[in-house]
């Protein structure tokens, strides 16, 4: 759903930059407080991860695919200020270097594939949770549900954002219509990703998941008549090496998916393209300023073979991703309220 630039003129593209900037800087003070030492380098992982599975578009309908935008397994995993932050950061990425989503429209797209579906996953998650038993399979249905709903709503806001400052003449109810009935199908997609993504977690470092904290107690005995918390069943540098090994294994995944499996991912234009070239809302679409960019369109230029030039782009891809999070993630962590900050 990466909007390019000239879907949308330049006061509103300028007003949900507006929006987009307020957002992150209000993202960047709650993540202060959803961030410690040990979700902090998951965060930057999530990034990476969600950058190499939104290269992984699988069919929804006739000539039509999608892929995972992201925002409620980012907030379920790491908390929704941060989730906001992880699917902003991929955006940035994505613009910067491959072209992927207009630079006049990045607050467009950070307003509604970061935004918009990290608050609407986040909020169905929680309300679902505390309405289903406190079990982990309950958390990895509410994963689900929440994912479904989110992507529609983006589809919403993206039609409403047209309704305002959409530079072609086009019946917003042949909009919205199409939008949402495919993004509906997207949704599903998004929705089984998720729930797998974060079941498979839960299953490993449930502690780890910020959206199932409080879902185990700690085990209280009673000393002296009175009852305390039992020791942690992990000493700490065993926890610290599950840690690592969760990361190893995310970073993994995330270069296959990125380097190889991308390679047989649909080749049909997604939810939004589709739209766009069956109601003509893309009859301005401005030329992407980085189009000449090396990384330009997910190859790398110069490069013929087209299986090396995709896979070696989506691990570059990966890798500045990674980077970049953790990078930004740190530095949040480390101006957490009350933490020295060491000059330099």
């Amino acid at each position: 759903m990466h909007v390019p630039d000239g879907f949308i003129n330049a006061p509103t593209s300028a007003a949900t930059g507006v929006l987009a900037a307020g957002a992150l800087a209000v993202s960047l003070k709650g993540a202060r407080r959803e961030l410690d030492e040990r979700t902090a380098p998951l965060a930057g992982l999530v990034a990476a991860f969600i950058f190499a599975v939104q290269m992984l578009n699988f069919p929804v309908a006739a000539g039509t695919s999608g892929h995972l935008l992201g925002g409620a397994l980012a907030a379920i995993l790491v908390g929704p200020f941060t989730g906001i932050l992880c699917v902003s950061v991929v955006l940035l990425m994505q613009g910067i270097l491959f072209a992927d989503g207009g630079l006049t429209a990045l607050g467009v797209n950070i307003t509604d594939m970061a935004i918009v579906t990290t608050v609407v996953a986040y909020a169905v998650f929680r309300g679902l949770v505390k309405a289903l038993p406190r079990t982990r399979r309950s958390v990895t249905v509410a994963s689900f549900l929440a994912a479904l709903v989110s992507v529609p709503a983006a589809a919403v806001v993206f039609t409403l954002i047209y309704a305002i400052g959409g530079t072609t003449d086009v019946a917003i109810g042949k909009v919205a219509t199409a939008m949402i009935g495919v993004h509906v199908l997207i949704g599903i997609g998004e929705a089984t990703i998720t729930a797998l993504t974060v079941g498979a977690v839960i299953a490993v470092r449930p502690d780890l998941v910020h959206g199932a904290r409080g879902l185990t107690r700690r085990l209280k005995l009673r000393v002296g008549g009175e009852l305390v918390d039992a020791p942690a069943a992990t000493p700490e540098p065993v926890a610290a090496r599950s840690r690592r090994g969760l990361w190893i294994t995310g970073l993994v995944a995330s270069l296959v998916l990125a380097g190889v499996v991308s390679f047989y991912a649909s080749s049909s234009p997604d939810g939004l393209e589709k739209v766009a070239a069956d109601q003509g809302i893309d009859k301005k679409t401005e030329r992407h300023a980085n189009a000449d960019s090396p990384l330009a369109g997910y190859s790398v230029k110069d490069i013929r073979d087209s299986r090396l030039s995709g896979g070696l782009a989506g691990v570059i891809g990966v890798g500045a991703t990674v980077v970049a999070g953790s990078a930004v993630f740190w530095a949040v962590r480390r101006r957490r309220a009350g933490e020295p900050v060491e000059a330099g």
